[in-house]
């Protein structure tokens, strides 16, 4: 007679249906989150897009402005700023939704990792942002503005051109500023050796001038703004990285799989 468990007909069927709910109640869950923050502040859109285009607006001459070329877009890009600014403050509830979903599926050393990475992870992020909008655009927009001038062109600015222009900035220079967490996780994980990272080095700094050239203006201001704090994080990462892994520390997961070994064999001498 085998010893091997039966699985019961339709088990399988029943645990992917099982998730399948757990992923909808998550996200229903971080939707509302993202809608009820929505619903705070859409009385305020006007004055949180005026917010978000004053680097431009004191940048410009007295003859530029922004300018409205779709029927509808007064109207919908405030909106689709507001919806924005939502999703960053409900940031949180939404990280941790999906924390729970995939939480039963981690080891103990990767659940304890978790709430660090989330942290750290959406505090760099809005240091990116607050980068980029305090610093980079203003340097920015002043140095386009007054290069038009001897060309005697006006700058006349679309408002759903510079929203685009805004979220895209805002999502390089925010992920840029993730790169201390992803060098610590990489160590940390067993993934890539600290020495490795050392090693590449030279790679990640053309890396850096070359993402920079694809995502920003073409001026070397802007780029140098998103490359230089790029290999100035990278080396941050390569400094916390010395202090969370230690050298000749086994990553955890190795540690775990030769725990699970040791104590098959040990069950297996017993036996």
């Amino acid at each position: 007679m085998s010893d091997e468990k039966q699985i019961p007909e339709g088990g399988a069927e029943e645990t992917f249906i099982s998730h399948l709910v757990e992923l909808r109640n998550r996200i229903i869950r971080a939707g509302t989150a993202v809608i009820v923050v929505f619903l705070s502040l859409v009385y305020w859109a006007p004055d949180i897009f005026r917010l978000l285009a004053r680097p431009l607006t004191q940048s410009l001459p007295a003859d530029g402005k922004l300018i409205v070329t779709d029927i509808t877009g007064s109207f919908f890009v405030p909106m689709k700023v507001t919806l924005m600014v939502a999703f960053v403050i409900a940031l949180p509830i939404v990280l941790y939704q999906v924390w729970a979903f995939i939480a039963p599926g981690l080891y103990q050393h990767e659940k304890k990792l978790v709430m660090p990475l989330v942290v750290s992870s959406y505090t760099l992020f809005l240091i990116g942002m607050a980068f980029a909008y305090f610093l980079v655009f203003p340097t920015v927009f002043h140095f386009i503005a007054h290069y038009n001038a001897p060309l005697g062109a006006e700058m006349n600015t679309d408002i759903d051109n510079y929203l685009s222009f805004v979220l895209t900035m805002f999502m390089a220079f925010g992920v840029t500023f993730e790169v201390p967490v992803v060098v610590v996780v990489l160590a940390r994980m067993g993934v890539v050796s600290l020495a490795k990272l050392k090693q590449i080095r030279p790679y990640v700094v053309v890396g850096a001038f070359v993402l920079a050239a694809v995502v920003t203006p073409p001026d070397i201001l802007s780029q140098l703004m998103l490359a230089v704090p790029l290999c100035i994080l990278y080396e941050l990462g390569l400094i916390a990285a010395r202090l969370f892994v230690k050298q000749g520390e086994q990553p955890d997961a190795e540690k775990d799989a030769k725990d699970g070994k040791g104590d098959s064999e040990n069950g297996q001498a017993t036996s």
